[in-house]
């Protein structure tokens, strides 16, 4: 009997260490409001607080780590981590490399400058723009305004201009929470957590939280 209850308590050890999975997120944090890091050097923002949501609807312990853009799908096609939230348009480009969990915001691109100081794109023309390397935005410059004889460069302050941009040959349907391809288990994990905050509120609380005015 001794023995049965100790198997017993083992098995009970070994389904909790199972359900409290680590995932390892991978992020870019330096896109505010969607990810960013506060002053105390902690993970903040829509994506981070989707993510833990996400995490402790399906019981699995969920860790961030920096990243740059760039690097984010390598990351996951070397299994360095395990999926990555950072604001990523799906596109059928990145399709091919990784997949994608089911869209949790719908994404529009802007072009953004000091306020009054433009009307629109095509006030930019032969003007610099700031664009991150490896970005849908990226693409999208590089071959319709590049030619044109914009140039790219850093960018600190901004304020929106212009209408939303929305090709979704460049900008896709959302973003989505990218996984390695093939691993079916997590994209399931994180489509049902996703499915069920969908559903009992919470996701419409952390939107407000960040895009409600």
């Amino acid at each position: 009997m001794k023995k049965s209850l100790l198997l017993v308590a083992a098995m009970g050890l070994l389904s909790t260490s199972v359900l409290a999975k680590e995932i390892k997120f991978a992020t870019e944090a330096t896109y505010a409001p969607f990810e960013y890091l506060d002053d105390k050097n902690e993970f903040q923002g829509f994506d981070i607080d989707l993510a833990r949501a996400i995490c402790t609807q399906a019981k699995l312990e969920c860790s961030f780590h920096n990243q740059a853009f760039d690097s984010l799908i390598p990351s996951l096609k070397f299994r360095r981590y395990d999926a990555a939230i950072a604001a990523m348009d799906v596109t059928p480009e990145r399709a091919d490399q990784v997949d994608f969990s089911d869209i949790y915001y719908e994404n529009s691109a802007v072009f953004v400058a000091k306020k009054g100081t433009f009307k629109g794109p095509e006030d930019l023309v032969d003007k610099t723009v700031g664009v991150q390397n490896g970005s849908s935005h990226q693409s999208y410059l590089v071959d319709n305004w590049i030619s044109k004889g914009l140039l790219t460069v850093p960018y600190k302050e901004y304020v929106v201009i212009g209408t939303p941009v929305t090709d979704a040959k460049y900008f896709g349907t959302g973003f989505g929470i990218a996984v390695a391809k093939g691993n079916l288990e997590l994209l399931t994990q994180l489509n049902k957590g996703l499915a069920e905050i969908k559903a009992n509120g919470t996701y419409q609380k952390i939107f407000d939280k960040y895009f409600a005015h």
